[in-house]
């Protein structure tokens, strides 16, 4: 984030296409330039020139990739953790029950598939927001767009679960409840579920990111600055606060939230 001046509050938003073809978004307020997003865009595979459905912030898809890399080599040394590591051993297990004992406590009994469901989505998101540690990463759920396809995942998966324990028609009749008129209201409380989960992420990080970025453009270029930063532990604790913690936090958030879900709809159920 470059942040060049205050003095006008009128903003708008420009395209730059490169040279070397990739189009950036580039957010300014009348001169003053805060942000600038490199963008991928796919329209011409559908025979679009140019349309924003089929645009994609590739510093966010690359970062996703890398991510998922690290969590790959991650899972392929669990075996060796597992059994060579008493320390790794230790975490490993403590981790597992965790999430044994909270699946146990949302639903009211231990149901693998969505226990394992919930650890996944724990760990996918927790790496993403704390991916600022690693140099040169920043955090996918930054990006509105990552956190709404995990709320869509999140929410498909309850919705599946939902239909596969009732049967596809009590469930559709649970929309005309009490009465046939409430049918697009509840439909708007299924969806919101989305927007619930998904701007809950999104806002947190993104407002994170934005505060610790502020921070550090501050205190960047002032030798006294960066050194009291440095000396008085205040670098250390904005991003152990607004990376580490908020980051760990909102994906247990995250997961939890998914679990109650399910234990919603099942409750609606009947228990079944």
């Amino acid at each position: 984030m470059f942040l060049r001046s205050f003095n006008e509050v009128e903003s708008k938003v420009i395209d730059i296409q490169n040279e070397d073809g990739v189009r950036r978004g580039c957010a300014t307020m009348n001169g003053a330039e805060f942000v600038e997003i490199p963008q991928w865009s796919f329209a011409s595979l559908f025979g679009y020139e140019e349309h924003p459905l089929f645009i994609a912030n590739s510093e966010i898809i690359i970062h996703t990739w890398i991510i998922m890399v690290i969590l790959a080599l991650f899972l392929a040394c669990v075996n060796f953790i597992l059994h060579h590591t008493k320390l790794g051993r230790f975490i490993l297990i403590q981790i597992v029950s965790f999430f044994i004992d909270l699946t146990k406590q949302s639903l009211g009994t231990f149901v693998y598939s969505h226990c394992v469901f919930a650890a996944a989505l724990f760990i996918f998101i927790g790496l993403c927001n704390i991916a600022p540690l690693i140099p040169w990463l920043e955090e996918p759920t930054r990006d509105l767009n990552t956190a709404l396809a995990l709320g869509i995942i999140s929410f498909i998966y309850v919705q599946s679960v939902t239909i596969q324990s009732r049967g596809i028609i009590p469930y559709f009749k649970d929309f005309f409840q009490p009465i046939f008129v409430m049918f697009p209201l509840n439909v708007i409380g299924k969806l919101s579920s989305i927007v619930s989960i998904s701007f809950r992420l999104f806002g947190n990080i993104f407002g994170g990111a934005i505060i610790t970025k502020l921070y550090f453009s501050a205190i960047s270029g002032s030798i006294i600055l960066e050194s009291l930063g440095l000396l008085t532990g205040a670098n250390f604790l904005i991003t152990a606060f607004f990376t580490l913690f908020e980051g760990l936090l909102q994906a247990f958030v995250f997961a939890m939230l998914t679990l109650t879900y399910l234990s919603i709809n099942n409750q609606e159920g009947g228990g079944h």
